[in-house]
C-alpha cells in the first residue's frame, strides 16, 4: 500500500492577468490531497472519495419566497473524473493494467480554486505507479497531471499541476499556449487564513466575461490588466525581501482591480474587507473568482474569526516546499 500526499495553491497575485500576458505569482500551500493506493488481485478500480471537504450549501431565498440551495456536489463528481483519467494515463505511461483500490482524501474544498483536481490528478498518478513497485521523474509526473487537466477540462494551465508536484512559490510568465515556471525563494515566513464561499460562477464563464469586457472596453480594461501585472512584479520583489507590510498592500490594490473587473462577489468582498479589519496586511480573492476562495496575509485568530463571522469557512495555510511526496509505502 502507498500514500502520496499532494499540496493544493493560491495566487498570491495576477490572476486573470496572465490570460493576457502578465505573470503571475502562485504558492503552493501546506493542505493536502492524499490519496492511497492498494493493488488488486483484478482489474477493477475502485475509489473511495468520503472526505472531499465541501463547505456545505448555500442558500438564497428569492423574491418569489423560494429557497433555492446550492452545493458543491457536482464539484465532486468532477473530481472523480480526474482520478478516472490520472488512473487510465498511468497505465499508458506503463504500458501495463493491475486493479486498484483508491481511497481519497482532502484538507481542501473541491472547486475553490485552490488547485484541488490538479492535486487529485497528481497523487492518484503517483500513488499508483509506485504501488505496482515503479518509479517516475517528478517532470514526467507534471506533464501527465497536466495531461489529465487538459482531456478532462479541454485546456489548462499548467501552473496548478507543477504546483502540486513541485510545491514552493513560483513566477509564472505566459509563453504561447505554455507558461515558464520560475522559482521563487521568500525572504521571510508567509503566514496565510484561506476564507472558502462556494462558487456562483466557473472559471470559464469568467475568463468569457473579462474577455468580452476588453473587447468592447479595451481602453478602460487594458490599464487594469497591466496594472495588476506591475503588481505581480513588485509582489515579487516584496516577497524576496521579506516585506510582508507592501505584500499586504499590493494584494489590497490587486483585489480593488480584480474586483472592477467584475470577478468578486459580495462574499467574496466581505470576507477580503472582514479580514483588513481584524488586522490582516492585506487580502483578495485567489483564483478566478466568482465565489471560492479569498486569502488574508495574517496568523491572527481574529482574521479567522472574522471570515468566518460572515459566513466563510476559514482554515490556515503556509508554504509547502516539497510538492508531491510519498508519506508511506508498506
Amino acid at each position: 500500500m502507498v500514500v502520496v500526499r499532494a499540496p493544493g495553491k493560491v495566487i498570491l497575485y495576477g490572476e486573470h492577468a496572465v490570460v493576457y500576458g502578465e505573470p503571475a505569482l502562485a504558492m503552493a500551500i501546506n493542505r493536502y490531497v492524499y490519496v492511497m493506493a492498494k493493488a488488486r488481485n483484478d482489474n477493477k478500480v475502485n475509489i473511495n472519495a468520503r472526505d472531499l471537504r465541501l463547505a456545505g450549501v448555500s442558500v438564497t431565498i428569492n423574491e418569489d419566497g423560494d429557497i433555492v440551495a446550492r452545493t458543491d456536489y457536482g464539484a465532486v463528481i468532477s473530481a472523480l473524473s480526474y482520478v478516472k483519467r490520472a488512473v487510465e494515463l498511468a497505465t499508458e505511461y506503463l504500458d501495463k493494467r493491475v486493479g486498484i483500490d483508491l481511497e481519497i482524501r482532502s484538507e481542501m474544498p473541491v472547486g475553490a480554486g485552490l488547485g484541488t483536481s490538479a492535486a487529485v490528478a497528481v497523487a492518484t498518478i503517483y500513488a499508483y505507479i509506485k504501488e505496482l513497485g515503479y518509479d517516475i521523474d517528478k517532470r514526467e509526473l507534471a506533464r501527465l497531471a497536466w495531461q489529465v487537466e487538459k482531456d478532462v477540462q479541454g485546456s489548462a494551465s499548467p501552473t496548478d499541476t507543477t504546483m502540486a508536484t513541485f510545491g514552493g512559490i513560483m513566477y509564472v510568465k505566459p509563453e504561447g499556449n505554455n507558461a515558464a515556471m520560475e522559482p521563487v525563494k521568500p525572504g521571510t515566513s508567509i503566514p496565510l487564513i484561506i476564507g472558502y464561499v462556494p462558487r456562483v460562477s466557473t472559471t470559464k464563464d469568467l475568463v468569457a466575461m473579462v474577455r468580452k469586457k476588453y473587447e468592447t472596453m479595451r481602453d478602460v480594461i487594458e490599464p487594469i490588466i497591466r496594472s495588476i501585472g506591475l503588481i505581480t512584479r513588485k509582489g515579487r520583489e516584496a516577497l524576496e525581501k521579506g516585506d510582508l507590510e507592501l505584500m499586504g498592500a499590493l494584494m489590497n490594490i490587486n483585489h480593488g482591480l480584480l474586483d472592477a473587473l467584475g470577478v468578486s462577489t459580495r462574499q467574496l468582498n466581505e470576507m477580503v474587507y472582514a479580514a483588513r479589519n481584524a488586522g490582516a496586511l492585506g487580502s483578495k480573492l485567489t483564483g478566478a473568482g466568482g465565489g471560492g476562495c479569498m486569502i488574508a496575509l495574517s496568523d491572527r485568530v481574529e482574521v479567522e474569526k472574522a471570515v468566518e463571522l460572515v459566513g466563510g469557512s476559514a482554515l490556515r495555510a503556509r508554504l509547502d516546499i516539497n510538492g508531491a511526496i510519498i508519506e508511506s509505502d508498506d
